[in-house]
């Protein structure tokens, strides 16, 4: 797991770090090194490594600029004591900052594919997610359609369905005040993600925005913001995962926050007090200290399990995987006769093992003909 990364970090003959938080051993200014990858498509994605120790990844949210980001000390602040734990792990998402624009509209499809890439450039078999805003769906689609690769997962001001944001007047609205005036649009954004932000913070925050992508940009994702939706998604997520949320939050309402927990198996919720959408504005020590405390727990305080299921109790698109299985079907050749991706059936069968507790396609085929042998009716 996280191969390359460690090994940047540690001499071979180094101890391992203690695993609880020490606040004293924080850099006030670690360092990033940017580089790139490419998608398959050839799109040049820019991203970013902090820290040391395993790898925690930050998806991309709505836009953003990994060197123009970096300048602001907030921002450092927030990401020092993550770093000196793990080497966070941060990217451009295409058409925005340092990365190259990408040939089409983006989706959850393609979010879900760039995110896919860095993890594979960096050989990350196994990392934590760190899904703030709107990176939070498209974390939470990733764990369930990926449960093992990642080991634990944050949702910070996120939601499941962006529809359920705002009205559907007021998002369009939004997005035509974007598209019709960059300038304006990005001051009022500011103004609700820091509604207690300085008139300086928030002048800072609005060059940030319209420095990261164009007007064209902004406005397309901002409406892809408003249309995604992982709702069905979310009862397959096998990871322990942490949902935090501020009662107050301006741009994404709390009730949303709640309503994503609740999705989530075994996922626990912690509100937060604080109006400012931006996880290093307002109480920034409140939400640094309980990501920590969940990826980090106490020496001698066991990590809380992951929901546990009852074997066998599958559901009747897993009953349909595991029957393709017993067939000897690929990967591939499930996805094809079932409709779907290839990904989606690689989740599917990883839940299955799961929750058979086994950890081979053959054994998931002899489970198959074991029911089958034990369902048939003497003749």
């Amino acid at each position: 797991m996280a191969r390359r990364l460690w090994a940047r970090h540690h001499d071979a003959g180094a101890r391992p770090r203690p695993q609880a938080w020490r606040p004293a051993l924080v850099d006030p200014e670690p360092r990033q090194q940017i580089r790139f990858c490419a998608t398959p498509a050839g799109v040049r994605v820019a991203y970013a490594t902090a820290g040391r120790g395993p790898a925690l990844l930050v998806p991309a949210a709505w836009i953003g600029h990994l060197e123009l980001a970096w300048q602001d000390p907030a921002v450092r602040a927030f990401y020092a004591p993550l770093a000196a734990h793990r080497t966070v792990v941060r990217y451009d998402k295409p058409d925005c900052g340092l990365s190259d624009p990408w040939p089409g509209p983006q989706t959850l499809e393609t979010d879900l594919e760039v995110l896919r890439v860095v993890a594979d450039e960096l050989r990350l078999d196994r990392f934590d997610l760190l899904g703030i805003s709107m990176a939070a769906p498209v974390s939470a689609a990733f764990a369930a359609s990926h449960p093992d690769r990642v080991g634990r997962l944050v949702l910070y001001g996120g939601y499941a369905n962006g529809r359920r944001i705002a009205s559907a007047g007021v998002a369009a609205a939004m997005v035509d005040l974007v598209q019709a005036h960059w300038g304006l649009g990005s001051d009022v954004l500011a103004d609700v993600f820091l509604p207690d932000g300085s008139a300086e913070a928030k002048a800072h925050f609005a060059r940030l925005q319209r420095d990261s992508a164009p007007t064209e940009v902004a406005a397309r994702l901002l409406a892809q913001c408003y249309e995604l939706e992982v709702e069905g998604l979310l009862d397959q997520i096998a990871a322990p995962t942490l949902v935090l949320h501020r009662r107050g939050d301006r741009a994404i309402p709390y009730r949303l926050g709640r309503d994503l927990a609740a999705r989530i198996p075994g996922a626990r919720l912690v509100s937060l007090a604080g109006r400012s959408h931006l996880p290093y504005a307002g109480d920034a020590a409140a939400v640094i200290g309980a990501i920590l405390a969940f990826l980090e727990p106490p020496a001698g305080k066991p990590r809380p399990a992951p929901p546990v299921r009852s074997a066998g109790a599958l559901t009747a698109r897993q009953l349909q995987v595991a029957a393709l299985v017993a067939e000897g079907l690929t990967n591939r050749q499930i996805a094809e006769r079932l409709g779907i991706q290839e990904r989606s059936a690689e989740g599917h069968l990883e839940r299955i093992r799961r929750r058979l507790g086994v950890s081979s396609r053959a054994q998931v085929a002899a489970w198959w003909a074991r029911r089958a042998d034990a369902s048939e009716v003497p003749g």
